[in-house]
């Protein structure tokens, strides 16, 4: 999808072809030897069908982390260096995949990033167009998440569930993001009820279990005491 980046040149169509054909009977391959619910080559000619849509998700996610970030100074840089983008990459791929009802692979895909960037993203959660990680380290995004447009997640925030009990394996666990939220480092947001309402900011390190009207501004604020002079003055930390 990013061919001016791989380690081995496409020089003409014939050679593309060529490699565009290894690709997909690899895939189909690979599908053989995995479960799925429907035949190999009907998920392979889906799921290639399907790359110019995740292309286009893609190429925007890289412009959302160009813009959201005043230390990217290029969109090859954002490609070729930023976690983020790694991480939203395999995720984008893996949910196609869950999509197509394929077991096991889209979970390894995710893994894999995880491993390799810290960012966990599971398959099945539900990311809109124009999503940005900035740094990333430690973001956790549950299998229910909802996530709309235009969201910006900073490291260590947690999309998570309020109850782990098996029972609770097909009911909605994780929040819901809506479009334009500014998630900071560290929030923690938890529950299938809980929803973070359009053009929001979730401060950093804040805790929440229950949802937010649109517009909202949610912070962290602790307090601590100076001794000056011997004057004793709080100091609110917002």
């Amino acid at each position: 999808m990013f061919p001016s980046f791989v380690s081995k040149p496409i020089r003409n169509r014939e050679e593309f072809d060529r490699h565009l054909d290894e690709l997909e009977t690899s895939f189909e391959q690979i599908l053989y030897k995995n479960l799925i619910h429907q035949p190999a080559e009907v998920v392979r000619e889906s799921f290639f069908r399907s790359l110019p849509e995740i292309y286009r998700k893609l190429s925007q996610d890289v412009e959302a982390m160009h813009e959201g970030d005043p230390a990217s100074r290029n969109k090859e840089e954002v490609i070729r260096a930023y976690p983020g983008f790694v991480a939203i990459s395999a995720y984008r791929i893996a949910h196609e995949l869950q999509h197509l009802q394929v077991e096991n692979i889209p979970r390894m895909i995710t893994e894999y990033a995880h491993s390799t960037t810290g960012i966990d993203i599971h398959p099945s959660a539900i990311i809109g167009e124009n999503f940005c990680i900035d740094h990333g380290t430690g973001i956790v995004i549950g299998e229910t998440t909802e996530i709309g447009n235009h969201v910006k997640i900073y490291q260590g925030v947690t999309l998570g569930a309020l109850s782990v009990r098996k029972e609770d394996a097909r009911v909605k666990r994780h929040p819901t993001i809506r479009d334009h939220v500014v998630l900071y480092a560290g929030a923690t947001i938890l529950g299938g009820n809980t929803v973070i309402g359009e053009h929001s900011v979730i401060g950093g390190n804040v805790w929440l279990t229950s949802s937010v009207p649109p517009y909202s501004k949610i912070y962290y604020q602790a307090r601590m005491t100076h001794s000056s002079e011997g004057r004793t003055d709080d100091i609110i930390i917002k």
